[in-house]
């Protein structure tokens, strides 16, 4: 209800049926007459194969099929469908911008728009979900089936990655390919649905429900297929085992090409060797120097070590190491770095700049692979660092087994992208302890030069509101109130007024 009375027009996700509620009696007369139409052998055979969509009651309550407009979603986020430079005008985008006013407009205009397969996030502004996410679907030609199905896919993918990674409780999903983009319904929802079944099963624990909105004329598509990748019993399941498509996809949900599982060995040799050495590199097609059609790796390090190496070559160098990374990163099971929730987005700071936050009582550092958390970081900062940005870090409360090793924040410095450090215009160090002053002034002193500037020590809440408004930064719950506890403030106090006699005995 709103402040007069009327009723919302914002829909509770929250009050929807899921998918492993009854949905009616239609679905289950279907079920029996398709029973009734097979053969006693057939039924035998399905009875013997396991389906590779199994039923799973905990994922179908996450599933939500609904018949109207995804603006009116009350979630976590949205998903708005466009063109490569966001001014697509569709039902779903005009709706979307109606709800949510002219600051989405001005919003997407500093995005620079987003390539086909990509997602990129906005406030939700006036609408009832907190964020938007804009994706561009492919133009679909029979021609290039294949391209315009791995652009889907990255479209639904990467979706789903960027809730993760912001720790979204609920996204609501519109069609993502419209009828200006040509593609044929039926395909494009068999797309859809595995794609954020597989992401459930796989990375999905902390995503608490899936919307897909859909007009009067998607739902019967979407009703007809979502028993084949959601079945809710396990006779659903056998009778959607002969309906599913020859190309299911992969572990993951994309579409499997075989062209693309050809691998051109870095050198020549026994085939069986190279096969067992590089069977995790699959990933890494073409990294390499042969592929890339450049000089010899090998030869370019043994130069830049003996310094014979030109400056040009040598940032041409780095960031073809980063570019690994990033290759890594995106590939690599890193749901369990995400669940500690160390590293998150929230608003921007005075100037408009985007806040990244890092709490560092909740990075274990003694019981975590501490290279697959360099390798979220550089996941999740990758697309934040092309425009300028600042990073919060809350000290508070840290232990020694939070306190991140200078070694491995030395080499966390030299791996990334020049854009990283071009782009960072501050770093605030919130509740640091003498310990922490001493060492981070070692740090940016002794081993990156250039970062000492962009430091600043925060004692209190109070001195980063200065620099970044309450309401855009989302701050844990014990580091409100480790700040607005009395004895803390005086403890500073007096712990400065002893040091300053230990610095200054005369004074």
């Amino acid at each position: 209800m709103d402040p007069l009375g009327a009723r919302s027009q914002f829909v509770e996700v929250q009050n929807l049926p899921t998918w492993d509620q009854p949905q009616g009696v239609q679905d289950e007369v279907d079920g029996e007459n398709l029973l009734m139409e097979e053969d006693d052998q057939l039924t035998n055979q399905l009875n013997s194969l396991e389906s590779p969509f199994p039923f799973r009651q905990d994922i179908n309550s996450k599933i939500v099929l609904f018949n109207g407009d995804v603006a009116l979603l009350n979630c976590t986020a949205i998903v708005s469908t466009s063109n490569e430079t966001l001014t697509d005008k569709n039902p779903v985008s005009d709706s979307i911008h109606r709800y949510s006013g002219p600051e989405l407009r001005d919003e997407l205009l500093k995005l620079k728009g987003c390539r086909t397969g990509e997602a990129k996030m906005t406030e939700g502004f006036n609408l009832a979900a907190r964020f938007i996410i804009h994706t561009v679907g492919p133009k679909y030609k029979a021609k290039y089936r294949t391209a315009a199905e791995s652009s889907l896919y990255s479209c639904y993918r990467n979706v789903m990655q960027l809730a993760k990674e912001h720790a979204m409780a609920s996204v609501g999903f519109c069609v993502v390919s419209t009828v200006k983009r040509a593609y044929p319904l039926e395909d494009a929802t068999h797309i859809a649905l595995r794609t954020v079944r597989r992401f459930l099963e796989n990375h999905g624990e902390n995503i608490e429900v899936v919307v897909f909105a859909v007009s009067d004329v998607e739902e019967p598509v979407y009703r007809k297929l979502m028993p084949l990748y959601y079945p809710r019993s396990k006779k659903e399941e056998r009778i959607g085992l002969p309906l599913l498509p020859a190309d299911i996809g992969n572990a993951e949900g994309e579409p499997v090409v075989p062209e693309r599982q050809i691998r051109i060995a870095e050198k020549p040799g026994n085939l069986e060797d190279n096969l067992q050495e590089t069977s995790s590199d699959l990933g890494l097609v073409g990294s390499h120097a042969f592929a890339r059609m450049e000089g010899d790796v090998d030869k370019q390090r043994k130069l830049i070590l003996q310094g014979q190496m030109s400056e040009a070559a040598q940032q041409k160098q780095h960031q073809r190491n980063y570019n690994r990374w990033l290759c890594r990163a995106r590939t690599e099971d890193l749901s369990d770095i995400a669940a500690l929730k160390a590293l998150y987005q929230t608003g921007v700071d005075l100037c408009g700049r985007t806040v990244m936050v890092v709490v560092g009582r909740n990075i274990p550092v003694t019981l975590i692979d501490m290279e697959k958390a360099l390798l979220y970081f550089i996941h999740v900062m990758d697309h934040i660092t092309v425009k300028e940005y600042v990073m919060v870090y809350f000290h508070t409360l840290t232990g020694e087994h939070n306190h991140l090793d200078t070694d491995f924040l030395k080499k966390l410095y030299d791996i990334v992208d020049a854009k990283f450090k071009k782009n960072l215009r501050a770093f605030y160090f919130v509740h640091p302890t003498f310990r922490s002053k001493v060492s981070t002034w070692f740090f940016v002193t002794f081993s990156v030069s250039g970062l000492k500037e962009k430091v600043h020590h925060i004692e209190n809440l109070q001195q980063l509101f200065t620099c970044i408004l309450p309401e855009q930064i989302d701050i844990p719950p014990f580091v409100l109130e480790y700040d607005t506890r009395p004895w803390i403030h005086s403890w500073t106090s007096l712990l400065k007024y002893f040091l300053s006699f230990f610095y200054y005995p005369g004074s």
